[in-house]
């Protein structure tokens, strides 16, 4: 617990430091100056929190509403990393910077929050000084690996069905077909005039679309997260058959890809309430009208908020089941 806490606090510190320096260099972040000012604050009280944790503080429900606003300053991380997955630029540097800073930390304070609840389960009033006579506790032994949880496993099955309309517009538009009255041939024609790479451009004349291969890798995930095979390597690995799963192996992408897909789903689906409603409009972009940009922000939207809600349960499920 003790070395969580100066975890957070040395990220604490660092993110603090990036606000400060975007907010006295005048860089924008996220199109204004204010939130540099906003990032310093956040990372200002997070470095105070992980003081507190490593002296014994009741801070948990703090760490976890910093836990929170960190995750939403994540927001739309996977989007630039998949960006630049296929060799393109993100739309802004400092803005891609502070998405993964945030990331980092929402994943850090979530860590010390549980820290902290298991310390106090086990009698943790205090740090505990080692003598002659102290007797060394013994590690305790890994859990057995088991299926999440019923309501747990429903929730997987809800992401995975969200992500098929999304993954089934995709591979239509890689194969030349049309949705929401746009082609193929004129997605394709928006990647070329994007800047997309030459590898994306050779996957989607395949067939293939990028994103539509990462929303399987994502659902392989999230399965991953709820079945025993996510804990010991199955039989169809290998030389790894057998072998424990290390726990950062899952919960690494697990916990980065509900820290953005979360918060920018959720967020997103109220955004295209209103839109659908009339209080405001909706962004064109490429698309020709506003029912064509409706119809696919839905599907796209939808699947985010259903897969990021969906791993954000199974990778707390994992982590409770997990640890030792």
């Amino acid at each position: 617990m003790v070395r969580n806490g100066w975890t957070v606090a040395g990220w604490g510190v660092g993110y603090a430091g990036f606000g400060l320096g975007c907010a006295l260099s005048g860089t924008e972040l996220f199109g204004a100056r204010w939130p540099g000012w906003a990032v310093a604050g956040l990372g200002a009280v997070a470095a105070a929190a992980g003081v507190a944790v490593v002296r014994r503080q009741p801070v948990r429900r703090l760490l976890w509403l910093l836990c929170g606003v960190a995750a939403l300053g994540a927001w739309s991380l996977l989007m630039d990393l998949v960006t630049l997955l296929f060799g393109q630029r993100v739309d802004s540097v400092p803005d891609a910077v502070e998405r993964a800073l945030a990331a980092v930390g929402a994943v850090l304070l979530a860590r010390a929050a549980l820290g902290t609840r298991r310390g106090a389960r086990d009698g943790a009033v205090g740090p505990v000084r080692a003598g002659r006579g102290a007797p060394t506790p013994a590690p305790s032994p890994a859990p057995s690996p088991a299926p999440a949880p019923p309501v747990v496993r429903l929730a997987a099955w809800a992401g995975t069905a969200a992500f098929v309309p999304y993954v089934l517009m995709k591979l239509l538009w890689a194969l030349g077909g049309s949705f929401a009255g746009v082609s193929g041939e004129r997605m394709y024609a928006g990647y070329v005039r994007n800047g997309s790479s030459g590898l994306w451009l050779a996957l989607e004349r395949r067939g293939l679309d990028g994103t539509m291969l990462l929303a399987l890798l994502g659902v392989f995930l999230l399965w991953g997260l709820v079945r025993p095979w996510g804990q010991v390597f199955p039989r169809w690995t290998g030389l790894l058959r057998g072998r424990r799963v290390p726990r950062w192996l899952p919960l690494t992408p697990a916990l980065l890809g509900a820290a953005t897909l979360a918060p920018y789903g959720v967020v997103g689906i109220g955004y295209l309430a209103l839109c659908t409603t009339g209080v405001t409009r909706i962004r064109l972009g490429d698309f020709a009208d506003e029912q064509s940009a409706l119809e696919i922000a839905w599907v796209g939207i939808g699947g985010f908020a259903g897969y990021g809600v969906a791993l954000a349960v199974a990778a707390r499920s994992y982590w409770r089941r997990t640890g030792v």
